[in-house]
């Protein structure tokens, strides 16, 4: 269960088809409603972030804004593939419970390291008849511009973000092998996966005190 280096670690890859996430309720996604969701989302996070707000103040808002974003279970059931079928019902709510926690927290720990930063709208076209991509330029003091490309769909009626793409690597899929491998080594049992997240978000927890 690795982590990746700077920027690229706020990205978590929900890619794929239509075909291949959980059975959810989902409808066309509008371009013009997709790229005023992100226009939105990425207000709150930029304002979150740069509030001058203390380390644990700050996490907590820019998770707030993420809960209400991302498609965390769908994102939880598709990394988990195959695997979900093989797990029990308490597995699955355990590691539902377990992938958001680890989720938000990185994803919240990371954003929260660029102070300073800002982003810009770019283009919107539809990716498949269900989701939209948006494109965005993100400006981080002292380093290159990176271009993150969201990709949003309805879910219950909702848009959610389903896919961050940064520098054209969807890093869900790599999640998702990550996963994979370590249910492998323990023996392609889900429950080596969960102590393995268990510890994760012990370790978090304690960096955060």
């Amino acid at each position: 269960m690795t982590g990746r280096r700077g920027f690229l670690g706020l990205a978590f890859a929900l890619a794929a088809t239509p075909a291949a996430l959980p059975a959810r309720a989902q409808s066309a996604m509008d371009p013009n409603r997709a790229a005023a969701f992100i226009q939105a989302t990425g207000n709150e996070l930029v304002a979150a972030i740069n509030a001058g707000l203390s380390g644990s103040a700050r996490r907590e808002r820019v998770a707030a804004i993420l809960r209400r974003a991302v498609d965390v279970e769908g994102t939880g059931r598709f990394v988990l593939g195959r695997w979900w079928r093989a797990a029990s019902s308490a597995e699955q709510q355990e590691y539902l419970r377990l992938f958001e926690e680890t989720l938000i927290r990185n994803l919240a720990a990371r954003f929260g390291e660029f102070q300073g930063v800002a982003f810009q709208l770019g283009r919107s076209q539809q990716r498949t008849e269900d989701d939209v991509l948006v494109t965005t330029i993100v400006q981080r003091p002292g380093s290159a511009a990176i271009s993150l490309d969201w990709r949003v769909a309805e879910v219950n009626g909702q848009p959610r973000i389903v896919d961050l793409v940064a520098e054209g690597t969807s890093l869900r899929l790599t999640q998702r092998s990550e996963y994979s491998s370590v249910i492998q080594r323990g023996g392609n049992q889900v429950a080596a996966l969960l102590a393995a997240m268990r510890n994760q978000v012990a370790q978090m927890e304690a960096r955060e005190r």
